[in-house]
């Protein structure tokens, strides 16, 4: 998922998004501890998707750094 694709959805799109990820991340961690994940990679991926979605919600909130 790109951060444009992102930047497209609404607030409440973004939210629930970033919710079923973290329940796809519970379930891809138990699988991978038990042995029957297939594709290790995805892991990576959906990890990277969520920190996209949270990049994108803080950059909209308006919380920035204290170097602004």
């Amino acid at each position: 998922m790109k951060a444009s694709e992102i930047r497209k959805m609404s607030p409440e799109e973004r939210v629930r998004k970033l919710n079923e990820l973290r329940l796809e991340l519970v379930k891809l961690r138990l699988q991978a501890r038990m042995g029957t994940l297939t594709n290790t990679a995805r892991i990576r991926n959906v990890k990277r998707d969520i920190a996209r979605i949270l990049t994108v919600i803080r950059e909209t909130s308006g919380a920035r750094g204290a170097g602004e």
